[in-house]
């Protein structure tokens, strides 16, 4: 059964599962934009009202877009992210925010999302990347602010570009964003040490993000899989740590199943979950078969709390893949 949580201040609740559309975009091999639709809204069926899509996810905000428009039941709340100026670095690497985010930027990127979800009000807005060093003040949160006042959007939020959730303590106290989406899974579970804490204690909600590490948490991954051109995993499993060792990670988590969780991926799930403060957790529900799996998960009794512990402590393998992902393996 589909859980809810309070977002923030705004008075809506969301589904604690949230359905990210990262995957239309393509780069988990190439499906079909139909196959899409259906996807979402088999999720939005099962509950799921949580949607976090992005300027920069090639198609996404169009897709989802046009399933909302199939859709007839209760408005789901919609994410989106403003669209960077500085090209791929800027989530590898801290760059100057006006490079980034220059005068002009965060409103044209929101009235392009407007336009392409045909949406009248975005109920998140989130900056793409932040870095601590932009502080909390400058034209990128004028404008947001702006946008807020002018009801084009209801919450603002910030994204965390990598693993080092901390850097992100500052805004969160400043009382001037709602939201932080962060990477919390099994393998890397510190934001829930500090950073979920402060957000809870500002009543500042978390989004989770890579909750199935790019779907190397289900198992999936063996010696000799393939991926295909286009999808980024084709060096993200393999450039910062050989393949065995993280497939040797995966593997000690199988004993958990399926005495705590029917499969590797509802494990996973329900360990992002766990914290009450975590106020939805996102993972790409591209396709039909995942939107029903990871639904499913939702059913599943809560995870003992010594178990949680027990992952929380003995099963981390943080390594950061980001810089994979966005400068591409090293020669």
């Amino acid at each position: 059964m589909m859980q809810y949580s309070d977002f923030a201040v705004s008075g809506r609740q969301v589904s604690r599962l949230g359905f990210g559309a990262m995957g239309f975009a393509g780069w988990f091999g190439e499906q079909s934009e139909a196959e899409h639709i259906r996807a979402l809204l088999l999720a939005l069926e099962r509950g799921v009202n949580f949607i976090d899509t992005a300027r920069a996810y090639g198609a996404s905000e169009r897709i989802v877009g046009e399933a909302l428009r199939q859709w007839d039941g209760p408005s789901p709340f919609v994410a989106t992210k403003v669209e960077g100026l500085a090209g791929i670095t800027q989530w590898g690497t801290p760059v100057p925010v006006e490079h980034a985010f220059p005068k002009g930027q965060v409103i044209a990127s929101c009235e392009a999302s407007l336009r392409e979800m045909r949406l009248e009000r975005i109920d998140l807005l989130q900056l793409h990347t932040y870095w601590a060093n932009w502080g909390i003040s400058g034209t990128w949160m004028e404008e947001l602010q702006q946008l807020k006042d002018q009801g084009k959007i209801g919450q603002i939020g910030i994204s965390v570009p990598d693993h080092r959730s901390d850097m992100v303590l500052p805004i969160v106290m400043s009382g001037l964003i709602d939201s932080v989406q962060t990477i919390i899974n099994i393998f890397d579970p510190t934001a829930l040490e500090v950073l979920v804490p402060v957000c809870a204690h500002n009543r500042v909600a978390v989004i989770a993000r890579c909750i199935l590490d790019e779907g190397g948490l289900t198992g999936f991954l063996t010696a000799d899989a393939e991926f295909p051109e286009g999808d980024f995993r084709r060096d993200y499993f393999d450039a910062t740590v050989p393949r065995g060792a993280y497939i040797d990670k995966v593997d000690a988590l199988r004993r958990f199943v399926p005495a705590n969780a029917s499969s590797l991926a509802a494990l996973a799930i329900k360990f992002a979950l766990h914290d009450p403060h975590v106020t939805t957790a996102i993972t790409s529900m591209h396709v039909p078969d995942f939107a029903e799996a990871n639904s499913a998960a939702m059913d599943e009794p809560r995870l003992r709390d010594e178990v949680f512990q027990l992952l929380m402590t003995r099963h981390r393998f943080i390594k950061n893949f980001n810089n994979v992902k966005h400068f591409g393996r090293l020669p």
